[in-house]
């Protein structure tokens, strides 16, 4: 399929000071179709400004992640690249959170598509993740501890094509809760060489009760003469011992699911204290 000239456009295209970079292009008009012999088709024109496309070479067959038609020179608007896709259980059990990213990105106003499904299988039910940013979806009612593996597609599309990626993963795999919140350092009366360390499970991991967490201290002395790591641990709170009266403590705690599967959190934002001085 080549070339054509754009009825009512081909004109302004001769005399536009930028006629050397237009171009028009004729591909079928969605839902016709061609029935035998003596069967009709209808045709569309594109016009594209300002750059101009090869002749088309408008999808025929599945590929394996992209279909694009390339720009003429640099600068020019493109096809999206892949998306760049990770998926974390961040609320676990409730929901997965899936987010994207485009490098570079397109230049051209992009739609994103975003489906998963529990299996591999192609009659595997297909589900929408939801939207919740730009870039980002989430979907819920997951089934725990199962051997089947869901997957997620995102596509991005443009008009100058398509890339889609595909994750598998193992829900209990995937567990990466958020950093612990509130944490909290206090000199104890009386205690020159302790520290009281206080914390919460991050708000966004809904019954620790039932699925309990596993915690990670790190503490550092503020002219960095001591590193020290106190892990896993269980609780919410801990006492520092043996510390050197008067050092500040600069202290961070991350999170694991308790039967340490998947990833251990990002760190905590730091508090820091100094052990109780006499008066």
């Amino acid at each position: 399929m080549g070339t054509t000239a754009c009825p009512q456009e081909a004109a302004r295209c001769s005399t536009a000071p930028w006629a050397p970079r237009c171009c028009c292009h004729a591909r079928p008009q969605r839902g016709t179709r061609l029935s035998g012999a003596g069967g009709t088709l209808s045709w569309e024109h594109t016009l594209h400004r300002g750059w101009c496309c090869p002749t088309p070479a408008w999808p025929t067959r599945a590929t394996t992640a992209a279909t694009t038609l390339a720009p003429a020179r640099p600068g020019a608007p493109y096809p999206p690249p892949l998306p760049a896709l990770q998926c974390w259980a961040i609320s676990y059990p409730q929901a997965v959170n899936c987010s994207w990213v485009l490098a570079p990105e397109p230049l051209l106003d992009t739609d994103f598509v975003a489906t998963y499904r529990h299996g591999t299988g192609g009659d595997t039910e297909m589900g929408e993740c939801v939207r919740t940013g730009p870039w980002s979806c989430s979907f819920g009612n997951v089934q725990v501890f199962s051997l089947i593996p869901y997957v997620v597609n995102v596509t991005a599309v443009n008009p100058l094509g398509a890339a889609s990626t595909s994750l598998p993963f193992l829900l209990e795999s995937i567990i990466k809760p958020d950093p612990p919140e509130d944490l909290r350092v206090s000199p104890i009366p009386g205690e020159t060489q302790k520290l009281l360390l206080e914390w919460s499970p991050p708000r966004s991991w809904p019954f620790p009760e039932y699925f309990p967490l596993r915690y990670r201290i790190r503490y550092t002395q503020e002219d960095g003469s001591v590193t020290a790591m106190v892990a896993p641990y269980e609780q919410t709170s801990l006492t520092l011992s043996g510390l050197r009266p008067g050092a500040r403590l600069r202290v961070q705690v991350a999170a694991k699911d308790f039967t340490d599967s998947g990833e251990l959190s990002a760190w905590s934002a730091p508090a820091s204290g100094v052990p109780w001085m006499e008066p």
